[in-house]
């Protein structure tokens, strides 16, 4: 079946986001116990693009299909993992990228680069990382991976702050500072 990426994230509702990140099969990676540990040779740039043993990986659809498999453990290494396998993975910074924001009925909502949706608030919460000056968001995505905001998903978010008049947001009843603390 051919891959169909989401509507535009300004098109749609809360509710529309809602519905498409429930529909979405992700492999349960928090589940499986591989015994198999060994290197992906593979590394995910600070900008978002995938490597493997040095060449970009350049097809949309393995990017996403690896993705699915990414889990970070406490350590704050990074694996692809499977049912036989748990294969380390070199991450520059963010294991994803923020590349879309929009405020849909109180809640913020996120697309990242892999076409994923997500709705910021308890499960996906904001942080801010580094000094006032240079300030680095990210937002959870999922088995202690992040994302970190692209500058101009960076501006959207500080738009909607400076409507409120504060150096925060909120989402879902959640109120997440864009100051590094």
């Amino acid at each position: 079946m051919p891959y169909e990426p989401p509507p535009e994230l300004a098109a749609l509702s809360l509710a529309d986001v809602a519905a498409l990140v429930a529909t979405r099969k992700l492999p349960p990676v928090d589940q499986w116990s591989p015994q198999e540990t060994g290197d992906s040779h593979m590394r995910i740039a600070a900008d978002g693009r995938w490597y493997h043993e040095g060449g970009e990986i350049t097809r949309p659809a393995m990017v996403r299909a690896f993705s699915s498999l990414l889990m970070r453990d406490e350590a704050g290494q990074h694996w692809l993992v499977t049912p036989t396998q748990r294969l380390s993975i070199v991450v520059d910074d963010a294991a994803f990228i923020a590349v879309d924001c929009t405020r849909q009925d109180g809640a913020l909502l996120f697309r990242l680069s892999t076409d994923d949706l997500l709705i910021a608030g308890p499960d996906h919460p904001l942080h801010a990382e580094g000094d006032r000056d240079t300030p680095a968001l990210y937002i959870a995505v999922r088995h202690g991976t992040r994302a970190r905001l692209n500058r101009s998903t960076y501006a959207q978010l500080a738009e909607i702050a400076l409507e409120d008049g504060e150096l925060t947001v909120s989402s879902q009843g959640t109120t997440f500072s864009l100051i590094p603390e």
